[in-house]
């Protein structure tokens, strides 16, 4: 028997008020948890049109669940075990860009919609020189959503109070700020009128936010037992922790049209989230991504199994006190009390983080997450970050896309994995090569914003690792930077 709304009889359908971009496990886990709470205890009476904006997604299944699915969560809550399992009931149906666009397009005609939510990840919120107005649909994120935003414009004649307030996810600095930028320069390329500029301006708010719970996803291992349990076959099972953070920078007036901080969620509307950002992003984020090709490589698979692993675990402790908190210009015991519970978080028992959940997109993740602290750490220590560099060439070493014979599933930009497999096919086992895919990979300045071969020293050390890790494998080259 699968879950839909013949079975969770509390069914509720909402008045479409959220667009949201992306059916993923994170916003099904935190965003649409957020909005179906609030529906519940607040009578916020909103729906959620969820679009996908990738060729592939799971957007029709969900509806054949009528929306429904069940959150998994788990942890630790002041000092107490916390093992809910609850249906959300926040969804009302799902579209494809590339198989609905008109249908896309006249959801903007909707007076209900308010908000406009995503997480496309880091490498969503682009400019694309190549998206066309008259593109179904456009390539990028930004260029799909200025063409919605043109043509309720237009249905709406311009009229001011059809603005929408956008709420980005993405794990990326001044997220609804780039996000705003992208769009007016889009509408410049497409040479629409001035009024629809002056609307995007004046009609329309852009936050900047920061999003912070760990979110495995689905539970393959235990997910017969789980729906045994529950009596109903969910194939949207989505597991994630206790614990949940969102902080909304911009206007205050969101806070009255979205108070879910009234019934003790944990949202806050702050002036300046710069702080909470740099600490999360760069220690709980950058861990993750540190980790991923280290411990990958080493032969583990879940984030808990890296740090309690005896070296691996030395590894992510070491990287994380030695080298990203020493690179924060923030008070150190208060960094470090975040990092402890970090690692908490990190051990949490009752859910598994696999690494290749949080390896899609890598190559943008560091760029976001890792390089920052590689930067600053040497400009405050005037030497190199040993380990968020041997991390890097275990990066470039896990693009090689195997593990052990086994091949590896990466997920990434095409431009990025075409590049990875024309380097690795033509290696002809020379370290002289292995300082070519290294010296190639650090100059991709449209990636990095720079030239990284130019940091006196990174270059020769990133090579030293890769060499390293593919002559005498990662278990041993770990142990020796240990």
């Amino acid at each position: 028997m699968q879950l839909n709304k013949s079975v969770y009889r509390d069914y509720k359908r909402y008045p479409e008020r959220i667009l949201q971009f992306g059916e993923g496990n994170f916003l099904r886990a935190f965003v649409d948890w957020i909005v179906d709470k609030m529906n519940k205890k607040l009578d916020f009476n909103t729906g959620v049109f969820v679009v996908g904006p990738r060729k592939n997604d799971k957007v029709y299944e969900l509806n054949e669940q009528d929306g429904l699915y069940t959150l998994l969560m788990k942890g630790i809550d002041k000092g107490k075990l916390v093992d809910k399992k609850v249906v959300i009931n926040s969804i009302t149906h799902g579209i494809n860009t590339y198989r609905d666009y008109d249908e896309y397009l006249k959801s903007a005609e909707n007076p209900d919609i308010r908000f406009i939510i995503s997480n496309t990840t880091e490498a969503g919120i682009v400019y694309d020189e190549n998206d066309r107005l008259e593109d179904r649909p456009q390539s990028s994120f930004p260029g799909k959503v200025t063409s919605f935003l043109y043509h309720r414009y237009k249905f709406f004649n311009g009229d001011m109070d059809k603005g929408l307030l956008f709420l980005p996810c993405e794990l990326i600095d001044k997220n609804g700020q780039k996000l705003k930028e992208i769009i007016l320069k889009l509408s410049k390329d497409w040479d629409l009128e001035d009024g629809f500029t002056h609307w995007i301006d004046e009609a329309n708010i852009f936050y900047n936010t920061l999003v912070d719970r760990i979110v495995p996803g689905y539970p393959k291992e235990s997910a017969d037992m789980i729906q045994k349990e529950l009596g109903y076959e969910d194939e949207f099972l989505v597991e994630g922790e206790y614990f949940h953070l969102w902080v909304i920078e911009g206007p205050k007036g969101i806070r009255d049209e979205f108070p879910a901080d009234e019934i003790g969620l944990n949202v806050l509307f702050v002036d300046d989230l710069t702080p909470y950002r740099t600490r999360k992003v760069r220690i709980l984020n950058g861990a993750h991504t540190t980790m991923v090709p280290v411990a990958y490589l080493y032969g583990l698979d879940t984030v808990k199994d890296s740090v309690d692993d005896k070296v691996v675990g030395e590894f992510i402790r070491s990287t994380i006190f030695d080298e990203i908190v020493p690179a924060m210009n923030y008070p150190k015991e208060e960094s470090e009390g975040f990092a402890f519970d970090v690692l908490d978080r990190f051990r949490n028992p009752f859910i598994k983080h696999y690494l290749m959940s949080i390896s899609l997109n890598s190559m943008s993740k560091f760029e976001t997450r890792v390089l920052p602290s590689i930067l600053d750490y040497i400009e405050g220590k005037d030497k190199l970050p040993e380990k968020l560099l041997f991390s890097l060439a275990a990066l470039i070493k896990f693009y090689k896309g195997e593990r052990n014979g086994e091949k590896i599933n990466l997920s990434d930009n095409p431009e990025y994995l075409e590049l990875f497999s024309r380097l690795w096919s033509e290696y002809d086992g020379s370290d002289k090569y292995l300082e070519y895919i290294a010296e190639t990979v650090l100059h991709l300045e449209a990636l990095w914003k720079m030239n990284l071969n130019e940091v006196e020293g990174l270059k020769d050390l990133v090579t030293k690792y890769l060499i390293s890790i593919e002559r005498k494998g990662i278990q041993k080259a770990l142990k020796e930077i240990l």
